[in-house]
């Protein structure tokens, strides 16, 4: 469930944008070493949490800027919104580029992301065992392998105007 669009877990079907979405959360386990929601149920309430704009808290410290805004990117609760893969394809070619220190071509930009990669790189070296020690439990009912949704996510689909802000008006005077 932690890998899964908004919108297909409110039951619109799978697209580009919501593989986008996964890869945001593949792209939070590398920066991490955790897999994401490891400290609660994943069940209807974070079913829902998600659909509610809920994502992974991550410590700036561990990941370059550039890469966390990325992957904050690829989990923007609107599909419209997230960067297609040419997009990311170009970004982490830029990312690559900006290290490599036989690419001759560099600008401004490149050096920044070089300096935000280094700055990281001290920090984790820095904070090596505390890192380590503050892995957190993985909750018991935190499931990382394939499973049917259905259960958790039937009751999904009648929050499917969230993404617009269209308000359903009723009359109760005819009720």
């Amino acid at each position: 469930m932690p890998y899964v669009a908004p919108e297909v877990l409110r039951g619109k079907p799978y697209t580009r944008a919501a593989d986008i979405y996964s890869f945001g959360m593949i792209m939070y386990v590398i920066a991490t070493g955790r897999q994401p929601y490891t400290d609660c149920a994943h069940d209807e309430v974070l079913a829902f949490s998600i659909c509610d704009g809920i994502r992974p808290e991550i410590n700036e410290k561990i990941a370059p800027k550039c890469y966390i805004d990325l992957m904050k990117r690829c989990w923007d609760s609107s599909p419209t919104n997230r960067p297609n893969s040419i997009e990311i394809k170009e970004i982490i070619e830029l990312f690559c580029n900006s290290l490599d220190q036989k690419f001759k071509k560099k600008e401004q930009q490149h050096y920044k992301i070089e300096e935000q990669f280094k700055e990281t790189q001290d920090n984790r070296k820095e904070n090596l065992s505390s890192i380590k020690i503050n892995q957190l439990p993985t909750h018991k009912q935190a499931i990382y392998t394939s499973r049917l949704l259905n259960p958790f996510t039937k009751s999904l689909s009648k929050y499917d105007n969230i993404d617009n802000n269209t308000v359903e008006i009723i009359d109760f005077t005819n009720l």
